[in-house]
């Protein structure tokens, strides 16, 4: 039976309140993120197609996958989800008209961030809007699990009620095959009870099959299938690209020319490639491979491998060599029929470096596309910006600029002071010409003078701002108290809070969510609970 994902009095929830403003207007994306959805012309070489509805229907064309491979995918994914209950049914992946749509993150606890949340609904609906498009063929989401990931730091913590909780491990090595029954003493750290992840995390014995569980969960009845890539049968077919790159380099050298053409176009580095893009992967170790005149080596330990070592460990136990970041998206796109990758600003700026790897190994270049943006908006909250009367785009204003314009606005009286500086500067002015007349040395001395007048002007009217803001101290500490909760750390709320904060109170969050995002719509949602 499911397990009840929440012990507490619910609110009955309504439904959302849905408003949508540009990316631009929020001034959290970076200028290679828009160029790129705005599709601009420049930057096309640098990918396949767009991400729209035309672009996917070229993509199903160009997207050819081998039936053994798809065999191979089934058996590992009813491998992996043979004790799940209710387990989807992975034959329609043998079909050669099913193809997938995937987004991937790391296995932070208890999900992580919102926008992890937000990824897996986009893939979600985006597989459900093709399958409305394109009725002859189907379409499966899928959640790439990063369990060979080994950065713990990343995912050991989330953020709840205002307060990051985290997990404490002497665990190493890649994180999908930790161990997550340590995670009961920050079980009984949180206030409310968790079953779902209790379950998850105490009933398992890899984090990966613990995740596996919770987003099954979650998100099985929509079709989403979860996927941990750390697995022989499906690291043997990455076999060539593998062996290329350990004795080739190409990736190197390709992603450093594609890296080199963004950045004379203006637009940073993303990642950097390295000559060898694998680690070498066992239980507690996940180390960079180096090169060596004979072979290899990994890094921070004393273990190195002849070139005949290597090869033979290629055919015996390929699933010792786990792809980086440069490497990890074409091994997906290998391993499995994709059409699209779903991922925020970051990473698909990131791709954009790796089209040249692709075109080499002959793989069709997925569509990238922007999961949903969102905030979310709790009727206290909503109260506070109506109380303040602020609208809802003045809330991504830079805080020190919103708090001038609100003090302006409500003060009794104006507390500019421009017009006055410029009467005197006028005056001045007339006098510099008179005096230039008798003595034009007198130039630079008066422009002095101009200037100090300019820097008296200047801190006289901050000192004025502050002193009418003190007479609104109450709303000042209001507003800053608003920025900070939707704006932890600066930060948009989705990068930062859990998506328990929501779904305590209203278990109706996610079918919400999944019932409000449009795949395509490019927007930057803002989402008024009732």
């Amino acid at each position: 039976m499911p397990v009840p994902f929440y012990e507490l009095r619910a609110r009955n929830p309504g439904i959302m309140q849905v408003s949508c403003i540009s990316l631009a207007h929020t001034r959290q994306f970076s200028s290679l993120f828009q160029e790129f959805i705005s599709g601009q012309e420049k930057l096309k070489p640098f990918y396949g197609e767009f991400p729209d509805l035309e672009g996917f229907r070229k993509q199903i064309e160009q997207k050819k996958f081998d039936v053994e491979k798809r065999k191979t995918l089934v058996s590992v994914l009813e491998k992996q989800y043979a004790t799940i209950e209710n387990k989807p049914d992975f034959s329609v992946l043998l079909n050669d008209k099913t193809f997938t749509v995937t987004s991937g993150h790391q296995l932070n606890i208890f999900t992580g961030p919102l926008y992890v949340i937000f990824k897996l609904v986009t893939a979600i609906n985006l597989a459900k809007r093709l399958k409305q498009e394109f009725p002859e063929y189907t379409f499966v989401p899928v959640y790439w699990m990063a369990t060979e990931d080994h950065d713990f730091e990343e995912i050991n913590h989330f953020r709840l009620s205002g307060k990051t909780y985290t997990w404490h491990t002497e665990q190493k090595g890649a994180v999908g095959r930790m161990n997550p029954k340590e995670l009961a003493t920050l079980l009984k750290e949180i206030p409310e009870r968790l079953p779902l992840f209790e379950q998850a995390y105490l009933q398992h014995e890899t984090l990966a099959d613990a995740v596996r569980y919770y987003i099954h969960e979650l998100f099985g009845a929509e079709g989403l299938i979860s996927l941990d890539a750390d697995d022989q049968a499906l690291k043997a077919e990455f076999r060539p690209v593998i062996e290329d790159d350990i004795f080739n380099h190409t990736a190197f050298t390709l992603v450093q020319e594609a890296s080199e053409k963004l950045e004379q176009l203006g637009y940073k580095q993303q990642v950097t490639p390295r000559e060898i893009n694998f680690f070498y992967l066992e239980n507690g170790l996940r180390e960079r491979l180096i090169p060596e005149e004979n072979g290899v080596s990994v890094n921070e330990t004393n273990l190195a491998f002849s070139e005949a070592e290597v090869r033979r460990m290629l055919e015996e136990s390929p699933e010792v060599f786990s792809p980086n970041v440069i490497l990890r998206p074409v091994y997906q796109e290998v391993i499995l029929p994709n059409l699209a990758y779903l991922g925020g600003p970051g990473e698909l700026a990131y791709w954009l470096q790796l089209k040249p790897v692709f075109d080499h190994y002959h793989i069709p270049f997925p569509i990238l596309m922007p999961r949903n943006f969102a905030m979310v908006i709790s009727p206290a909250t909503q109260r506070r910006i109506t109380n303040l009367e602020l609208e809802l785009g003045d809330l991504f204003e830079n805080e020190a600029v919103l708090r001038r314009q609100y003090v302006e606005k409500h003060a009794a009286y104006s507390l500019d002071i421009t017009p006055e500086t410029q009467q005197i500067l006028a005056a001045m002015e007339g006098i510099r010409k008179k005096a230039l007349v008798v003595n034009p040395t007198l130039d630079g001395h008066i422009k002095a003078e101009e200037q100090k007048l300019k820097n008296w002007s200047d801190r006289l009217d901050r000192r004025i701002f502050a002193s009418e803001a003190q007479n609104q101290e109450t709303d000042m500490r209001h507003l800053s108290e608003l920025k900070a909760h939707l704006f932890p750390g600066g930060g948009l709320q989705e990068r930062t809070d859990n998506f328990l904060n929501f779904y305590l109170a209203n278990p109706k969050f996610i079918t919400q969510l999944l019932d409000t995002f449009d795949p395509l719509r490019y927007e930057f949602y803002i989402l008024n609970e009732e």
